[in-house]
């Protein structure tokens, strides 16, 4: 069973890289300037000098979609790690309140420090991931203090708390962002909304950084997941401080939310959505879950923009509301479903 699960998820991983690739493709060659493959070939390999196809290709469309695979790859796997350290299979950094407490930091930051939400420079950018990460850790000792009874954490208990801090956050948010001055106060709507369309190399590498310092660590210890699915009796009995790995964990998880919302706004229901379809395709490890979730965020993100900047055009849709247009009848479902497991 364990060989049989193995080359399930290496042909998943397979299949999700080279979906990965096509949809890479695909986002670098269509837009209003359309590309073709031997085009976009040559000018990326600075074969062809072509001014105006290097604006496009280096400039707009590469930054934009490897943030998208990058903010993509953070909100799949942290969805995972989430819904395994709460036990809820509704668990998303969205309806948990997590990135509407980091999206409230992070417009309060660009109101009193930064003053310009236009032009940041990649020091400013990892200063407000991690004020937004500082705000993300206040949100989850909120989230966890409230759901929690008699030493316990209720999986019911924690959705209400998540939706009612998710709506205080967002009240808040938006309270702030009427005091800025109206050109940062449009672009904070869009970006609010869930948009990477003014990606920047400089929002590449901030993101990048606190991918490649917890993605790895995830990944390593996935296993330590699977065990924390038991009974709290059976978790101490395999030697595991539940409460400090859920803990360490949850440290990760904001780190990479707070780095996702400050470039790309709340995009909501990836951390939602890519874990359950993980979950059907590899099966219930999280050593195999958390690398599947993170391909198919990277997916879902790529497809999402490409989608809102295509078939819109010349309007954009923002990828965030894309993607909620499939995301809340797949949460309906999935709500019902265990509505219907709980037998009622």
């Amino acid at each position: 069973m364990h060989k049989t699960q193995q080359k399930r998820f290496i042909y998943t991983l397979l299949i999700g890289i080279i979906l990965a690739i096509v949809l890479f493709y695909y986002s670098l060659t269509s837009g209003t300037y359309a590309l073709t493959f031997n085009e976009t070939l040559r000018t990326l390999f600075f074969i062809d000098q072509d001014p105006q196809q290097q604006l496009v290709i280096f400039t707009f469309r590469l930054p934009r979609i490897i943030l998208g695979l990058l903010v993509g790859l953070a909100l799949g796997v942290v969805g995972g790690v989430l819904q395994a350290i709460t036990k809820n299979e509704l668990a998303d950094p969205g309806i948990l309140g997590i990135q509407s407490a980091v999206g409230f930091v992070v417009v309060c930051y660009l109101l009193f420090v930064q003053q310009s939400a236009v032009e940041q420079s990649t020091g400013g950018l990892f200063s407000m991931s991690t004020w937004g990460w500082i705000g993300g850790i206040v949100a989850c000792l909120l989230l966890f203090s409230l759901a929690t009874q008699q030493g316990t954490l209720d999986p019911k208990r924690l959705i209400l708390v998540g939706i009612a801090l998710n709506s205080g956050f967002s009240a808040l948010t938006l309270f702030t962002s009427l005091k800025m001055n109206p050109s940062d106060f449009e672009m904070a709507t869009v970006w609010l909304s869930g948009s990477i369309y003014s990606a920047s190399w400089e929002q590449v590498i901030s993101v990048l950084v606190w991918v490649v310092i917890i993605v790895p660590f995830f990944f390593v210890f996935a296993p330590i997941l699977n065990v924390l699915q038991f009974h709290e009796t059976t978790i101490k009995s395999f030697g595991v401080n539940a409460n400090l790995t859920r803990f360490l964990f949850l440290l990760g998880a904001v780190g990479l939310i707070s780095a996702s919302v400050m470039v790309s706004g709340a995009i909501v229901f990836v951390g939602l959505l890519a874990p359950h379809i993980a979950r059907k395709l590899v099966g219930s490890n999280y050593a195999y879950v958390l690398p599947i979730s993170g391909i198919v965020g990277m997916n879902l993100v790529v497809l999402g923009d490409l989608i809102g900047r295509t078939i819109f055009a010349p309007a954009e849709l923002p990828v965030g509301i894309v993607i909620s247009i499939i995301g809340v009848p797949c949460f309906i479902y999935q709500l019902l479903r265990k509505n219907k497991k709980l037998g009622r």
